[in-house]
């Protein structure tokens, strides 16, 4: 069987056919950080589990359903390139 794959089709790797891997190394990241200060911040379990959980589920959701399949990462700098130096675009219909 042969497939025909069109020129313009972008192949994108994925983990497991949902995370992008500069999302999954940067969610790890940010995972890491937010438990490292967690832990040296509290030290009653639930409170560390109930921080944690809450600083990294959003993220986690926000990988899976983001913007349309772009990676967080870009979204981010694009975010943050904004933050700097905003712009005003604006388009007029006549």
């Amino acid at each position: 069987m042969k497939f025909i794959i069109p020129q313009n089709f972008d192949f994108k790797n994925k983990l497991f056919g949902f995370f992008d891997y500069y999302t999954l190394i940067f969610n790890v990241f940010w995972y890491v950080i937010v438990f490292i200060i967690f832990n040296f911040m509290f030290s009653n379990w639930n409170v560390k589990v109930f921080l944690i959980i809450s600083f990294s589920f959003p993220l986690t959701l926000f990988s899976l359903f983001g913007l349309n399949g772009e990676c967080i990462t870009y979204v981010l700098k694009y975010i943050i390139k904004f933050l700097i130096r905003p712009k005003l675009y604006l388009f007029k219909k006549f």
